[in-house]
């Protein structure tokens, strides 16, 4: 185990490896809860959708701790997964076998990218300010999701959308769990979502609006979703934007949790490069691909592997923790599926709140860098669309800088995907 995961080298323990995955596994467990039920709203059989996420995040934590010896988890990714349900197949009407065959091959060109080293262009030549409007934007298009999931925002003839009713019990026990969340989280309560979404689950038990169907047993069947993917329609040509959204949030949000979590982990380069970047990316591709096949949305790293690293986490060993207990999970999809949607609701809302933080780190005194990040915070859930959201943020970008006189400042990068994204436009 020391060979492999280099543990003296890095001034671990094996306990203290397993420790760490615990408090990572304990953060990010809400996954197998929220993701069958977003699934479940695309069509997806949610016990095939709860089989397929546990999967999912158990081989992807274990390939990205054996290949990159990184403490890093995966799963599949909170925000991808309600652009997959509700952008694409709800709002699109693209069937969701189709889905996920956009996902793979967004995995596949992801893997592309990392391999011919693409990559590095791509994630240089996006400035910090475009990343932060995208993550706050999926943030807000999850807050929306969720808010709406509670019943505190409905449809409105006059004005889009407007107050639903509050009194209503699912929506006041929503309410009160993320309530209970955020109180949670604030005491640094291991666990803090997930116990909030049993614990407002389990109130409404009298209500009616709970059915409980057990704690343990077999899992489901993973034959509903497993390989049903349809590459063929996803190469059609009216899906290349939805590929490139797939892949262009996984290789940001990827990119950036990698950097955020190794610097906490004290792992980069003295000269801020993150080391064995290639084997944990391939790592994250695989896990993408390797979730369409087997019936879910994009897996992405979890920035909740910050939790293990902060119990000590320094290794992949960490990651393989978590990897086993994923799989372990396996054996709770009674009660993952007797957790019902206002349950989940408020788990979505406070993750758009954690997702909205960046924009504390913009350039508030540039106009250039600003304002095209927030346009693109605020396209997304308002256009109901994260596609719609980057075009218009990349496009933005270009035109402000130009029309500043500092169009020089436009990385190539930039002016080729605000390209694509005015060809995408013009063509839809």
């Amino acid at each position: 185990m020391d060979r492999l995961f280099h543990l003296t080298a890095r001034g671990t323990t094996p306990r203290t490896e397993i420790l760490a995955g615990l408090a990572t596994y304990l953060t990010m467990v809400y996954i197998v809860v929220v993701n069958p039920s977003i699934m479940a709203a695309a069509g997806i059989d949610p016990g095939a959708a709860f089989v397929a996420t546990c999967l999912a995040a158990a081989i992807g934590s274990v390939l990205m701790g054996v290949l990159a010896n990184f403490p890093i988890a995966l799963a599949p990714g909170m925000g991808l997964n309600a652009y997959f349900a509700f952008a694409v197949v709800g709002a699109m009407g693209i069937p969701w076998q189709v889905a996920l065959g956009a996902v793979f091959v967004s995995g596949l060109l992801f893997f592309l990218v990392s391999v011919l080293r693409i990559r590095e262009w791509l994630v240089n030549g996006i400035p910090l300010s475009l990343k932060l409007g995208i993550a706050a934007g999926i943030g807000f298009f999850l807050g929306l999701i969720g808010l709406r999931g509670m019943g505190v925002v409905v449809d409105n003839p006059a004005t889009l959308v407007g107050l639903g009713p509050l009194s209503t019990p699912s929506t006041l026990i929503a309410c009160a769990g993320f309530v209970l969340i955020a109180g949670l989280v604030a005491r640094a309560v291991p666990g803090a979502i997930v116990l909030g979404i049993l614990a407002t689950a389990l109130v409404g038990l009298p209500f009616g609006l709970t059915e409980f169907r057990g704690i343990a047993s077999l899992p489901p069947s993973l034959a509903p979703t497993f390989l049903q993917m349809d590459i063929a329609g996803a190469l059609g040509i009216g899906l290349v934007g939805i590929v490139f959204t797939f892949f262009l949030v996984d290789l940001l949000d990827n990119t950036g949790t990698l950097i955020a979590t190794t610097h906490r982990a004290g792992l980069m380069n003295p000269d801020g490069s993150v080391p064995r970047l290639g084997r944990a990316l391939m790592a994250d591709s695989g896990g993408a691909m390797l979730g369409a096949a087997l019936g879910t949305s994009t897996t992405v790293s979890y920035i909740e592997s910050a939790a293990g690293i902060q119990a000590g986490g320094r290794t992949g060993l960490t990651a393989v923790t978590v990897g086993v207990l994923f799989l372990l999970t396996l054996f709770l999809a009674p009660l993952a599926t007797s957790i019902p949607a206002f349950a989940t609701a408020p788990a979505l809302v406070f993750v758009a709140c954690l997702m909205a933080k960046g924009l504390q780190d913009l350039a508030w005194d540039d106009t250039t860098e600003y304002l095209p990040a927030i346009l693109t915070a605020l396209a997304m859930p308002f256009t109901f669309s994260i596609a719609t959201g980057i075009g218009l943020g990349f496009i933005s970008y270009a035109l402000v800088k130009t029309v500043a006189g500092r169009a020089g400042q436009v990385h190539g990068a930039v002016w080729l995907l605000a390209a694509l994204s005015v060809v995408k436009f013009a063509l839809a």
